[in-house]
């Protein structure tokens, strides 16, 4: 059984008996010498590369993605019978601690103040003496009310910090229920639970139920103050009623790590608002626990039992 191996990550992997690893770029087409592989691992595989792949690769019985999302693999047209698993679980630390970084710096304004240091300006009106409390902005975690939209693994990473910070956390989910020891509700709360948010953080999947899921309608509930913070999908925001939210100053800002079109366009609003702050698709890139993930799949594989982290198709 052939394994091919993405050289988009430092994969420490040795193959278990009956199984034969080849490293290929994960940005170029497969060579032929290797299109009779039975399992293809990516990440970070453009897709143009996918598609190629899906068309070229008739042996191939099982995709391992390392992304949490399988989008980009749904997208590229494999065969019906071809299994598909996700990476979810490896990106949930990282995402999560990036989560936090977002939060920590819209709420005691870093972005701002970068700003002003660039410019060689003393923000006075941001340092010295501050209000304990201001229940009209979004100056602190502590006692802020978190909303997280899509509790997961990473939620479930992130939200300990927050409450060790002194935040309330609210789950929103298909199910509702007590997740990780949290409150979680379902869409159909969010009229009643928004209006009480200081943040909604969303970790949305790209689905074609959460499709711009986060939408002017969703974002009227939340209170001017508010901020949102999007590490899932950035399909999931309506990036054009955000972008009208805050110049109409009827939300207190976001902080955005991925976008419906990335890289962000240069003509997109978005970069002009002081009160947005933008990264690069920074959250995740590292696959955390990758190789013990494709070893037990691998295992399961070889046994004829069903894959961890198995995409439904249907």
């Amino acid at each position: 059984m052939k394994v091919l191996l993405p050289d988009s990550t430092d994969l420490d992997l040795r193959a278990p008996d009956g199984a034969e690893t080849v490293t290929y770029a994960a940005g170029e087409p497969i060579p032929a010498e290797h299109t009779d592989a039975e399992v293809l691992v990516v990440w970070g595989n453009p897709d143009h590369q996918l598609a190629d792949s899906a068309a070229r690769l008739r042996g191939l019985r099982w995709v391992q993605t390392l992304a949490a999302g399988p989008d980009a693999v749904l997208r590229a047209g494999f065969a019906p019978a071809v299994v598909i698993t996700n990476g979810a679980g490896l990106h949930d630390r990282t995402v999560a601690e990036h989560t936090l970084a977002l939060l920590l710096a819209a709420a005691r304004r870093i972005h701002l103040l970068t700003r002003a240091q660039i410019g060689r300006r003393w923000a006075a009106e941001l340092g010295g003496n501050q209000p304990r409390r201001e229940r009209a902005n979004f100056r602190t975690l502590r006692e802020a009310h978190v909303v997280i939209w899509g509790f997961g693994g990473i939620a479930a990473a992130l939200s300990p910090h927050l409450v060790a910070l002194g935040a309330r956390v609210t789950g929103v989910a298909r199910t509702a229920g007590e997740r990780h020891g949290f409150p979680v509700v379902t869409p159909g709360d969010l009229p009643a639970l928004l209006p009480t948010a200081d943040v909604l953080v969303n970790i949305l999947p790209d689905t074609e139920q959460t499709r711009r899921a986060v939408d002017a309608d969703v974002l009227a509930l939340l209170p001017r103050h508010a901020w949102l913070v999007n590490v899932g999908r950035g399909a999931t925001v309506d990036e054009a009623a955000l972008l009208a939210a805050i110049r109409g100053e009827r939300l207190g800002g976001a902080a955005l790590d991925v976008f419906e079109t990335e890289p962000l366009p240069v003509t997109s609003g978005l970069w002009d608002e002081s009160n947005v702050i933008i990264t690069p698709h920074a959250a995740g890139g590292r696959p955390l626990g990758a190789e013990d993930l494709i070893l037990a799949n691998l295992a399961l594989f070889q046994a004829g039992k069903p894959l961890r982290n198995l995409v439904d198709r249907s």
